[in-house]
């Protein structure tokens, strides 16, 4: 992308995935969310298309591109209503942070899979006391010869019983302080135990939550991915992507709202004039699209900073794309129903369905509150409220 024109490449990757995405749509993905079924045939054509590791490396079986690719794949996946929520995950969190900082053998044994779709890699942060605050994580692991035992609790875990391993990041024992500093670790989703309980969930999706027990799992020494002295970076070099796929997923989300109100705004007449002609509808869906457009240029900001190499460029951009994009998103999903009236309570009209998992994109994979204290600490310069 130069300025704001899309390549060739990119324009003709984004009509790829949309026409892909048309063939299966919101029907096929609440169909088999409400059966309690995962996509797994949308998953696996987008893995044999390219999609799923569009940003991954051409010598492990990757597109070559960047997160730009991948978050236009999720844009029109969501857009089409069937947005995949591993796709945060498995490509983007884990596959660049193994791409990164994994070694030769672990590229080569999980980079592949990653990218065709054939392996699914979940990825385990999220603690019952400590969220997402690193600093707090207490699953710990501790040397046992040349293997590590991995003990503790994660909770709010995508997809783990679509993956054959997990990304744990747990906390290791400095030799020199005795202090606990993360670490991140490769866990199969068979190795002895590990274990999962699946949460009750309101949101309407084939994808799922889950608890994750670790009770003294053992593993082997190449399970470390990267420097045990290093990895908050290595996290980090994980979470931008993940902002920026966040971002994407409700921008689509929006954009999806907003096409089926309109559609039902032409067509729906009251006293002979279609209800879309009242400024009273038409001005608020007009705001709608201004702001998810905004979001959109934000999310294309982060990711051709991300791609450019400025992580920490990427990184305000990725925090304002996630922020930007979930507020629009929210509002769009909610406008859209309002235009609907009743209709948009219905199953029918598939908007009222969108409406939690609209506001997810407020909370996950990190809240508007946490995004604004990332903002006023770091761009605005000032102190810290925690």
């Amino acid at each position: 992308m130069t300025g704001f024109i899309e390549t060739e490449e990119q324009q003709a990757l984004r009509k790829a995935v949309a026409a892909m995405a048309a063939n299966y749509g919101q029907d096929y993905y609440l169909e088999k969310a409400r059966a309690g079924q995962h996509t797994d045939e949308l998953w696996a054509e987008a893995g044999r298309l390219g999609f799923i590791g569009v940003n991954l490396p051409e010598e492990y079986g990757g597109g070559g591109a960047g997160m730009y690719e991948l978050s236009l794949v999720m844009e029109e996946m969501a857009a089409a209503g069937s947005a995949l929520l591993m796709m945060v995950v498995s490509p983007a969190i884990n596959g660049t942070i193994v791409a990164k900082y994994g070694t030769e053998e672990q590229k080569k044994r999980w980079l592949p899979g990653i990218a065709d779709g054939t392996i699914t890699m979940a990825f385990a942060i999220t603690e019952p006391d400590a969220g997402s605050n690193s600093h707090r994580i207490t699953t710990t692991a501790r040397r046992d010869g040349s293997d590590w035992i991995l003990s503790g609790q994660k909770v709010y875990i995508s997809g783990v019983d679509q993956a054959q391993a997990v990304l744990v990041v747990g906390r290791t024992a400095d030799h020199k302080t005795g202090n606990l500093k993360p670490a991140l670790f490769v866990v199969p989703t068979d190795t002895p135990g590990f274990s999962y309980t699946k949460i009750p969930m309101e949101i309407v999706s084939p994808e799922f939550q889950f608890q994750v027990f670790l009770d003294e799992v053992r593993l082997p020494a190449d399970a470390l991915v990267g420097s045990e002295d290093a990895a908050i970076a290595q996290l980090f070099a994980g979470l931008n992507p993940e902002r920026i796929m966040g971002a994407a997923s409700a921008v689509g989300m929006g954009r999806f709202a907003i096409d089926k109100a309109v559609d039902y705004v032409k067509t729906r007449q009251v006293w002979k004039t279609p209800i879309g002609a009242h400024q009273g509808l038409s001005h608020p869906l007009a705001q709608n699209h201004i702001e998810i457009e905004l979001a959109k240029l934000m999310m294309q900001k982060a990711a051709g900073l991300y791609d450019s190499g400025d992580d920490l460029g990427a990184a305000e951009a990725a925090n304002m794309a996630k922020y930007a994009a979930g507020e629009a998103s929210v509002r769009a999903v909610d406008q859209a129903v309002q235009c609907l009236g009743g209709n948009g309570l219905t199953k029918e009209y598939g908007i009222a369905s969108v409406l939690v998992a609209s506001r997810l994109a407020r909370i996950a994979p990190v809240s508007r509150e946490m995004v604004l204290n990332f903002i006023a600490q770091t761009s605005l310069g000032l102190p810290r409220s925690y």
